[in-house]
């Protein structure tokens, strides 16, 4: 564990958000452990170094898990460090099978998503690669119950919703995702239909994730379309 990650861990625990970030790295650590269970089956889209596949398997050693990171190299450290504990996969999710190029930011590799977008770094040092989009209906066994998802992919969240439309809908799982302008509006997405999808096709309702924790009324349709817009809140998790 590097220092930073350390330093990271130390704030969450002492609940001091620093930024944002911490904030809802935080939140979301609360929400997971709330909801998810010894024997809870879940999914981390946009795996990364592993911190909520960590905590996921913490808190549901029980559980049947699926990692997906389309990094070569950290897909390469992450299935060498699950091996025997979960399923990693070196797949972009997506709501079609095929090929794409992939914007790796080898300066900020947490940036690194399908499409360009606006970085938050000075010089982003970026590698085009190639990697396989699958979507995650053809991926997760369609008999294997599902009750967490994390999803962080950089603007690409409503792709990977759409593609695991059947499983989504099926099982209703609590998930926890990244959306907002700065990234998802690169891919086209329009806050109505990301909110209508998830409503209606999926049956979830959307909150923020304080709110969640809170028990708060969920968000209404214009109000998520403002906190996509304003960008003032990023994260959120749709839920029963």
């Amino acid at each position: 564990m590097g220092y930073k990650d350390i330093i990271r861990q130390a704030l969450n625990f002492m609940h001091l958000d620093l930024t944002k970030n911490l904030e809802y790295d935080r939140l979301t650590k609360s929400i997971m452990k709330r909801t998810i269970q010894s024997d809870s089956n879940c999914i981390d889209v946009g795996c990364h170094k592993g911190e909520i596949l960590d905590g996921i398997l913490r808190l549901a050693p029980n559980g049947s898990h699926f990692g997906f990171e389309p990094i070569p190299a950290l897909f390469t450290r992450l299935e060498d460090k699950y091996v025997g504990r979960a399923t990693i996969y070196p797949y972009a999710l997506s709501d079609k099978s095929g090929s794409s190029s992939f914007q790796y930011v080898k300066n900020a590799p947490a940036y690194s998503g399908l499409q360009k977008r606006k970085y938050e770094i000075e010089q982003p040092d970026i590698e085009e690669i190639s990697v396989e989009l699958r979507p995650l209906d053809e991926v997760i066994p369609e008999d294997t119950k599902i009750d967490f998802v994390k999803i962080d992919v950089e603007g690409g969240e409503f792709g990977v919703l759409k593609g695991g439309k059947k499983l989504l809908a099926k099982n209703k799982p609590t998930i926890i995702f990244e959306c907002g302008m700065g990234a998802s509006e690169y891919y086209g997405t329009q806050p109505s239909d990301l909110f209508d999808f998830l409503t209606q096709e999926i049956g979830l309702n959307v909150s923020l994730l304080k709110s969640y924790l809170n028990k708060g009324a969920s968000l209404k349709r214009d109000e998520f379309e403002k906190h996509f817009n304003a960008n003032e809140e990023y994260y959120f998790v749709a839920h029963q």
